[in-house]
């Protein structure tokens, strides 16, 4: 018999020590947001496309920015980096002001927006040099740190038309890395990674984030957000739906109980009539087949978490045998499904 109980995780709070000495390595005043984002808001002819969008990223944070394709997140990070021009709102980078200190704003961020390009019959090597001569103060030993901290010594001077996309991806992170900024701002890393690329960068943005460099990751994936990121803003339509620590938005989320016995029905029947267990039935629920390959035929419950054992306590003394009480704990799909339906309401 397996019994997994919920276990609470005690939210973390800001800023920590750990962020303290990141915004000392960054440069940043402990504290102080490396980016704030005040009522964003765009308008193209009469069409609000953007509405108050607004969230900090802090020094040293791994910060999401989830939301389906075509719900803003790519308008919102041109205007990041001043691409397009918001229509009302303020952005502040590194303390300066976007609108009105452009150059100083952009010195503190690199960026790869959609996907990064690059010269595919130069080598690796060369198209940093490129990109390098359009920055004052960059030489050579700046580029061999960079290459080395993208992990990329033993390819670099291979021609890029023959790296993986992995490795372009790592050489675009390269490239905004060159001006050592303390933002780095990702727009959908993961596209086109198979799953081993997928974690090597998970990896790679975590060590990134250790060295105190902040990052602002865009992503339709809700289960990479979930894994990589401290913080996470949920956007939709051109809404920002949520922000906060995942783990924070994550406990606003249901949480499923899964049963198997060896009597389903009549387990199924008592834990209809438990007051503190909610009986879900096919289709009523947003466990995905993945979850519930390995307990075929279970039943869906959520349960309040200190009524769990007198549950199974209950069924125990019905004489019914429990093969597997499970815990399925929420995700942010869970909480991005009920903030659009709540939005669409």
């Amino acid at each position: 018999m397996t019994i997994d109980y919920p276990v609470r995780r005690r939210p973390k709070s800001r800023p920590s020590a750990a962020a303290q000495d990141a915004a000392s390595k960054a440069g940043v005043a402990a504290g102080e947001p490396v980016l704030d984002v005040r009522g964003l808001k765009k308008r193209i002819r009469r069409k609000w496309i953007i509405h108050e969008v607004g969230f900090q990223v802090h020094p040293g944070e791994i910060f999401g920015f989830l939301g389906p394709n075509g719900s803003g997140k790519t308008t919102t990070i041109r205007m990041l980096v001043d691409l397009i021009k918001p229509t009302e709102g303020e952005i502040l980078i590194g303390g300066h002001h976007l609108a009105r200190d452009p150059e100083k704003a952009l010195a503190e961020v690199g960026c790869i927006v959609e996907n990064p390009e690059m010269y595919p019959y130069l080598t690796g090597w060369e198209n940093l040099e490129q990109f390098a001569r359009m920055q004052p103060g960059i030489g050579e030993d700046r580029i061999r740190e960079v290459v080395s901290i993208v992990r990329l010594d033993e390819r670099i001077h291979d021609k890029v038309r023959d790296y993986s996309l992995g490795m372009r991806q790592r050489l675009g992170i390269a490239q905004a890395l060159l001006g050592r900024p303390k933002l780095l701002i990702l727009d959908e890393p993961t596209n086109g990674l198979d799953p081993k690329g997928i974690k090597e960068l998970r990896e790679f943005i975590r060590m990134l984030s250790a060295t105190g460099l902040s990052l602002f990751i865009s992503s339709h994936l809700l289960s990479e957000i979930q894994l990589m990121c401290d913080r996470v803003a949920i956007i939709n339509e051109g809404r920002v739906l949520a922000v906060g620590r995942v783990d924070e938005l994550v406990g606003q989320a249901s949480s499923f109980v899964l049963w198997q016995t060896d009597r389903q029905e009549e387990a199924r029947a008592l834990l209809a009539d438990q007051p503190s267990v909610q009986l879900f039935g096919d289709g009523e629920h947003r466990l995905d087949e993945g979850a519930l390959a390995h307990l075929p035929g279970a039943i869906v419950t959520s349960v309040d978490e200190e009524a769990l054992p007198d549950v199974v306590e209950l069924l125990v003394r019905r004489g019914i045998g429990i093969e597997a009480v499970q815990r399925v704990a929420p995700t942010l799909e869970e909480l991005f499904l009920r903030l659009t339906e709540v939005e669409a309401e």
